[in-house]
Formats: C-alpha cells, structure tokens, sequence
C-alpha cells in the first residue's frame, strides 16, 4: 500500500489539506497527518486558515523517511510560512525529491521552493506566484507533474490533485474508481 506523508502547520487552508487527504484515502493510499509544532496547547489538532481543526496522527519527529512513498503539502500562507521555517520539513522534501515524490498546492510550492526541489515547471495559487519568484510557473488549474514533482493550484483544486496523486501512486485504475465513485467529471 501506497503511503503520503502530509504534514500540517497552524494556519493550513483545510479545503486542500481535507480534499487531499480524502481523495487519497478512497484511493487506498495510507495518508499520515503530522503536525510539527511540539507547542500545541491543544494537543495534537492543527487549526487551519478558517479556524477548522484536523487531527493530526502523529509528531513530525516520529516520521521515518523509509515508511513513505510521497511528501504532500496543503497551502494557506501562515501554514506555509511555518512549513518553509521548518528544517525537518526542508529535509524530508530533499530527501523525498531525490528517492521518492514531493507535492504542493496553492502556496505551498513556496517550501519546495525553499528546500531547492520546486520543478522546473510548477504551478500556484495565483496570488503566490510573485513571493516564489520562480521560473517556470504555469497558469494550469489542475496539476502539473515536473518529474518527482507534483504542484496544483488551489482550493478548488484539491479534488484533482489528489486523483492525479492516486493514479502516481496506485493506478489509473484505482484513480478512475475514485472519480467515478465521487461524480466528478472535470478532472
């Protein structure tokens, strides 16, 4: 079984981080959400942009690089920007874009872009291209795939980009049983 390492950070857009971990789960991908603030006075929820909490499974420092086939990133700046501080975070995604996959969505592709393994090209939230500054960017609304590298645009995406992560990772068939199963005909 496929497995996606999803690490959250307070102030993450939960329509993406949901959708994703969603998608992926009726895919039969073994989705882990982690959380990588040790200070949550809250335990282990994570509260995202709109003041909705996910529980997360586990601490970031419980991760072992081997248990994963893929390292998933949901946007929402204040997520992002804790995500882009973090060096553990920096160096999974180094590691992950070496051996294995790297995605991101909305503003996150701001932390691949920190860690040195955004694509050549990749895609954004719109309003985030400027602060990435990075060549290469494309206006795709779905997802575009640069290799062991994976990046969608937005909240209304999120849906998309999960099946394009389930067909990378489990198959166009498993992928096409998920949308079908959901009624979705514009991905």
């Amino acid at each position: 079984m496929a497995t996606v390492l999803l690490p959250l950070a307070e102030g993450f857009e939960e329509v993406e981080a949901v959708g994703l971990i969603d998608v992926m789960r009726r895919g039969g991908i073994d989705v882990r959400i982690v959380y990588i603030d040790e200070k949550l006075d809250h335990g282990k929820v994570v509260t995202g942009a709109n003041g909705i909490g996910v529980k997360a499974d586990t601490s970031i420092e419980n991760i072992v690089f081997d248990d994963f086939d893929m390292m998933v990133l949901p946007g929402g700046w204040d997520g992002t920007y804790a995500l882009a501080e973090d060096k553990r975070i920096l160096e999974l995604l180094q590691a992950f874009k070496e051996k294995k996959v790297v995605g991101a969505m909305c503003a996150a592709p701001y932390v691949l872009k920190k860690a040195g393994v955004l694509g050549n090209v990749y895609t954004c939230y719109p309003g985030a291209k400027d602060e990435i500054d990075h060549p290469g960017y494309r206006d795709d609304r779905k997802v575009v795939i640069d290799g062991n590298v994976m990046t969608s645009q937005g909240p209304g995406t999120a849906v998309c980009f999960g099946l394009a992560i389930v067909e990378r990772l489990v198959g166009k068939e498993s992928m096409q049983a998920v949308k079908e199963g959901m009624l979705l005909d514009y991905c």
